[in-house]
């Protein structure tokens, strides 16, 4: 094969498919949708960050607000936590506008995360959100397929190909050279895209970029420009295999529509079939069955908490809750609060299994789709993927969970003991001061190591489609007839 050569189809394909008028018309209308996707993708993320850290701090301020109070009552009034959105959400939505945003922390229950904006939109939502990974995704796909559909097609149909064969060329100077060709174009297309991408996350605030956000745009940017020459690939060796451009046109458009919407809604269906969820009644009655079974705190006669009771005064030599050196009424809560925080982390534990497995049949069909590969990675190298939300929850319920028991080690040790029989009045509380010394809750992105690992099939996957799509082109050029 002869570089020369395939230079030369190379810029021949960037000539023909450049020519038309219809080109910079198709290309303009990209270019406005591309403004319009950047513009209310860095507006959406700066608003909604702004919104959530603005009902943080005041979240923060109702908390130290509280007068002198009893530590307890305080664990129950509570404060909220409020995921913050990452630089990359920007450009990929991912499954953020469905996952909710914030949570309320409370003593001994486990909220679910909250107002999402698809609680507050209409059904329209669920055809996606004009973003710039939906463009490169979906929209640059189906462009390059009506570009390249007719690359080779067309020149067995009016003989062109046969004189190109006949003058010394071969078929795989020809497909790897139009392949080429049609690659550069997607990346006129592509650069302005990766241009926003790389330019706005330092233009809104450089400084929360957050540790490993280089690696992540690097992967963004490696993994789209080779999703695009595997695209480039599948398109001129359809054409080549075509009879004429009407049939390469159709198989094209039979394979977006299988790639894009068939198989990620058949991979969804099989994945709630196979591993169904609980309802969210199931779930919480499953903690309180175990939670009844285990011992209830608030119960003075639990059987468990008797014997507990038992066992505390026998290590402490005394016979009564007033002999204690702390306040028995914490302790107990103390040990409530750790026995339904295991349940509950048990049961999320299973429950997240379960959407983990619903996800890993979406997750395997990208070794054969390129699609949900290129969407895999895309989602979770932008931080708005199922794992990044899973990780948020973690966050917000270890807050709740350390918040709860430093209120019950306040109580163990600032109400006396003589005082262990209510939370009512001026003798049982402690200074307001407490609350300002327990730190605020902080949303940190997840670890780029974390990250990495769930993206790993994607990986995987777009390599593997990278190797394939050279062998279908060197496949193609063997088999490929001129007529």
């Amino acid at each position: 094969m002869k570089w020369a050569n395939v230079r030369l189809f190379a810029l021949h394909f960037w000539s023909n498919a450049t020519a038309p008028r219809t080109f910079y018309l198709l290309y303009s209308i990209f270019i406005l949708l591309t403004a319009y996707a950047a513009v209310s993708g860095i507006q959406n993320h700066s608003t909604q960050n702004e919104i959530r850290q603005e009902h943080q701090v005041k979240a923060r301020q109702s908390w130290e607000a509280n007068p002198d109070k009893h530590p307890h009552r305080m664990a129950h009034f509570g404060t909220f936590a409020f995921r913050i959105s990452q630089p990359l959400s920007m450009f990929d939505y991912g499954i953020e506008s469905f996952t909710g945003n914030a949570v309320f922390l409370e003593a001994h229950r486990q909220n679910s995360v909250n107002f999402s904006e698809a609680t507050f939109s209409t059904g329209a939502l669920r055809f996606g959100e004009l973003s710039l990974a939906l463009l490169l995704q979906l929209v640059l796909p189906l462009i390059l397929f009506f570009i390249g559909f007719s690359a080779v097609a067309a020149d067995k149909e009016n003989g062109t190909l046969k004189i190109l064969l006949s003058q010394g060329a071969s078929w795989k100077e020809i497909l790897f050279g139009k392949s080429i060709g049609l690659f550069i174009i997607a990346m006129l297309f592509c650069l302005p895209i990766l241009a926003i991408v790389i330019i706005a996350p330092l233009i809104i605030n450089t400084a929360a970029l957050g540790e490993g956000y280089w690696l992540r745009l690097l992967f963004i940017l490696i993994g789209y420009i080779a999703f695009l020459f595997i695209i480039a690939s599948i398109t001129i060796s359809v054409s080549a295999q075509s009879g004429n451009a009407k049939n390469a046109l159709l198989r094209l458009l039979g394979i977006w529509l299988l790639l894009v919407v068939l198989m990620p809604k058949s991979a969804q269906a099989m994945g709630n079939y196979w591993y169904p969820t609980p309802t969210k009644l199931a779930f919480q009655s499953g903690i309180e069955k175990e939670e009844i079974k285990k011992g209830d705190s608030h119960n003075p006669e639990d059987p468990y908490y008797n014997n507990l009771r038992d066992s505390v005064f026998a290590v402490h030599g005394v016979d009564k809750i007033t002999d204690l050196p702390f306040n028995y009424g914490g302790f107990i809560m103390r040990e409530g609060e750790k026995i339904t925080s295991g349940l509950y982390k048990k049961h999320h534990a299973d429950l997240v299994s379960v959407y983990e497995k619903q996800n890993d049949i979406t997750q395997y069909t990208s070794l054969v789709n390129p699609f949900t590969a290129i969407k895999q990675l895309s989602m979770i190298m932008s931080g708005t993927d199922f794992s990044s939300y899973i990780d948020f929850q973690n966050q917000a319920d270890d807050y709740r969970y350390t918040l709860s028991q430093t209120m019950n080690e306040l109580q163990m040790e600032y109400i006396s003991p003589k005082k262990a029989g209510g939370s009512e009045g001026k003798t049982h509380v402690v200074d307001h001061e407490h609350w300002e010394e327990f730190e605020d809750f902080k949303h940190q992105p997840m670890a780029f190591k974390n990250s990495f690992k769930s993206a790993m099939p994607a990986i995987v996957s777009i390599l593997l489609w990278t190797f394939l799509a050279f062998w279908l082109l060197a496949f193609t050029s063997k088999k490929a007839k001129a007529l």
